[in-house]
C-alpha cells in the first residue's frame, strides 16, 4: 500500500490523525473537538447510527442512560422519536455545553465522571455507551457501574471503534483550525470486552462488526478522501455490542 506521508493508512475523515502526533487526553481532545464536533460529518457515527437506531427506536419508552453523552447525539435522536426517559452523562463541560443547546434535551444532562455514577441502583432500562469504551483505563469500574444502575434485564449497548481498525492505524482524532489532534485511546479484544461485561452480570447477546458502505461514500467526498473510500471498505470499522443486565440471586447479591 502507498500512503502518503504522515497520514494514517486509509483512515477515514473525522477520526485521521498524522502517524507520530502525540496524543492528547480525551478531557484535552474533546474540550477543542466540541465547538466543531456536530458540523464535522463524521463515517463512523453514520454507520454506527444506520445499525443501532432501530435497535434504539423500537426501546425508546425505557428509561435511558446515554453514558459519555457527548453533545447529545443519541438523547436528541431519540428524542425526536418520543422518547422523554432518557439522561445523558458526560465528564466534558464543553461537549455538554454544546448538547444543553439543543431544545430537546434540555434538563437531561449531567456531569460527572462515568466511574463513580451518580444515580440510584437500577434506575435505568436500557443504556448506551456510544464510541467512549476506549477513552477508558478502567473498563471493569465503568462495567461494574453499569450493572448497578440498571435493572435486571436492560439492555446495554456499546459500540467502539473496531480492533481491526486499530491495528490498520485508525485513530480518534479531528483537525480544527489550529492543528490535527489525535485523543489517547485504548483498544481492547472483542473476549475481553465480553469477558469483563459477563464477569459484572451482563450476558452477551451479539456483538456485530460493521463495515462502512456505500451512504458514506459523500461523507468522504466532502472531505477530499474520496481515493480513500474503497480501500476503507474493506475491514471492519465499528464493533457493536448487545449485552443484557442479568438478575443477581439474593445470595449472590448479599456475598458482594
Amino acid at each position: 500500500m502507498n500512503n502518503p506521508a504522515n497520514v494514517v493508512p486509509v483512515a477515514p475523515p473525522a477520526i485521521s490523525a498524522p502517524i507520530g502526533l502525540r496524543p492528547v487526553s480525551a478531557a484535552e481532545g474533546y474540550e477543542r473537538w466540541a465547538p466543531i464536533y456536530d458540523h464535522e460529518p463524521n463515517p463512523l457515527l453514520s454507520r454506527e447510527e444506520r445499525h443501532l437506531f432501530p435497535l434504539l427506536a423500537n426501546l425508546r419508552k425505557r428509561r435511558l442512560l446515554d453514558l459519555a453523552c457527548g453533545t447529545g447525539r443519541w438523547l436528541q435522536r431519540l428524542a425526536s422519536q418520543g422518547s422523554e426517559l432518557g439522561v445523558g452523562l458526560d465528564r466534558s463541560g464543553a461537549m455538554l455545553r454544546v448538547a444543553s443547546r439543543k431544545s430537546e434535551i434540555t434538563g437531561r444532562l449531567t456531569r460527572a465522571a462515568c466511574e463513580s455514577l451518580p444515580f440510584r441502583g437500577g434506575v435505568f432500562e436500557l443504556a448506551l455507551c456510544s464510541f467512549a469504551l476506549g477513552h477508558f483505563a478502567d473498563v471493569e469500574l465503568i462495567a461494574s457501574e453499569l450493572a448497578r444502575v440498571t435493572a435486571p434485564g436492560a439492555d446495554l449497548f456499546v459500540s467502539d471503534l473496531h480492533p481491526d481498525a486499530y491495528d490498520l492505524g485508525w485513530r480518534v482524532g479531528f483537525r480544527d483550525k489550529s492543528s490535527a489532534v489525535q485523543i489517547e485511546t485504548v483498544s481492547r479484544s472483542i473476549e475481553d470486552i465480553i469477558q469483563t461485561f459477563r464477569s459484572n452480570g451482563f450476558e452477551s447477546q451479539t456483538h456485530v462488526a460493521l463495515w462502512l458502505e456505500e451512504p458514506e461514500k459523500p461523507i468522504f467526498e466532502r472531505a477530499g478522501k474520496s481515493d480513500l473510500f474503497a480501500e476503507a471498505c474493506q475491514s471492519p470499522a465499528i464493533l457493536v455490542f448487545h449485552f443484557r443486565r442479568l438478575h443477581v440471586p439474593d445470595d449472590v447479591r448479599g456475598a458482594q
